[in-house]
């Protein structure tokens, strides 16, 4: 070989160990992320996928952890009661899965909303996926369906601490509350709209009284979720969530928890995103439906969480919620409005869960 061969060899090795190194350590899979320090459902995810499980499995074993744990009171049974003192689940998984194979569907989705007497939301919200066409089960109908399928029930959602909660919230005339516009204002019902009562001529009805606008209480111990993204060393991802709603909500009531696109996104082509925040608003914005779709057009995943937060706040203002976003390079950044968020992650490169801090 000559010389200037063998140098132009060298020059060639050299140049591929320094820039495949750099190729290599920006693929760090698999990788578990999650909003908030929900440091043991992080940990769960990451022993799962670790271990070869998928990622949709891997996002239940996360997101199941946190409904054991009972994380921030808010994910999971005996948590956020509402007005009538119980506690119901909303759930939701999706499969980023992109795929041409006829025999791997692509893009599914299963959800629970406002379920009842199970405590496995998010393993409901996967028997949706898995043994049904349908999207989205609600109800008592979603309850039935789960304890059809094996899951354990019916079992009372209620704890101690989240009766004790009710309680103290109805010797305090059920203030805060999400009403609005209905009489009577200072106590806890029955609620009427407010011609009905001018109607019936009744006297010594006051008709004024606060009106809460947007987030304004809207906190992170009283209001929260789980959003995961999990991605395998396939590079598949899946994101699931899991949360019991707003703390005092009107029965019945269903959050952005369970709807795909605003609490949570994945397509595997592309990325993921996860969501908390005010449900009530950000559902009505799609956000991680957004950030996926800007990443999607080359937008990278600070700027795209960056981007969707600001859709909402240019609107409401008052806003309090959060993203993460993830690229399928694993590359990942948050963004936030109103409060300061925290999101977790776990890849190979990390001795343990890492959290990050993203200020308002």
């Amino acid at each position: 070989m000559a010389f200037r061969d063998l140098v132009i060899l060298c020059l060639f090795l050299s140049f591929s160990k320094v820039f495949g190194s750099e190729i290599q350590n920006s693929v760090r899979f698999p990788l578990v992320i999650s909003t908030w320090p929900f440091l043991d459902a992080v940990r769960a995810a990451w022993m799962a996928v670790d271990s070869g499980l998928s990622a949709v499995d891997s996002v239940v074993e996360g997101c199941s952890t946190c409904e054991v744990l009972r994380c921030d009171s808010t994910v999971g049974p005996g948590g956020s009661p509402d007005e009538n003192g119980e506690t119901t689940l909303d759930a939701m998984i999706m499969d980023g899965v992109i795929t041409s194979h006829i025999f791997l569907t692509t893009m599914e989705v299963g959800a629970v909303g406002s379920m009842r007497y199970v405590k496995d939301g998010i393993k409901a919200a996967k028997l949706v996926m898995q043994h049904t066409k349908h999207t989205f089960l609600v109800g008592d109908q979603a309850s039935s369906f789960a304890i059809s399928m094996g899951l354990p029930g019916p079992t009372d959602l209620s704890s101690p601490e989240s009766t004790q909660k009710w309680i103290k919230w109805k010797e305090e005339h059920c203030q805060p509350n999400f009403r609005k516009d209905v009489m009577p204002v200072k106590t806890c019902g029955p609620y009427h709209l407010k011609n009905l009562l001018l109607n019936s001529n009744l006297a010594g009805t006051c008709l004024g009284g606060p009106r809460l606008s947007g987030s304004s209480h809207i906190g992170l111990h009283n209001h929260d979720t789980i959003s995961m993204a999990v991605i395998d060393e396939t590079g598949h991802i899946a994101v699931g969530t899991s949360t019991n709603g707003a703390t005092f909500k009107i029965p019945g009531r269903v959050g952005d928890g369970p709807i795909a696109g605003s609490s949570a996104y994945a397509d595997s082509d592309i990325g993921a995103c996860g969501a908390t925040g005010d449900g009530d608003i950000m559902m009505r914005f799609l956000p991680c439906y957004q950030v996926v779709e800007s990443m999607r057009l080359g937008m990278e995943p600070r700027v795209a969480a960056k981007d969707a937060i600001s859709r909402i706040t240019r609107k409401f203002p008052e806003f309090i919620g959060a993203i993460f976003a993830v690229n399928k390079r694993g590359v990942h950044a948050g963004a936030c409005h109103g409060w300061t968020f925290q999101y977790s992650v776990k890849n190979p490169t990390m001795k343990d869960v890492e959290v990050f801090t993203v200020l308002p």
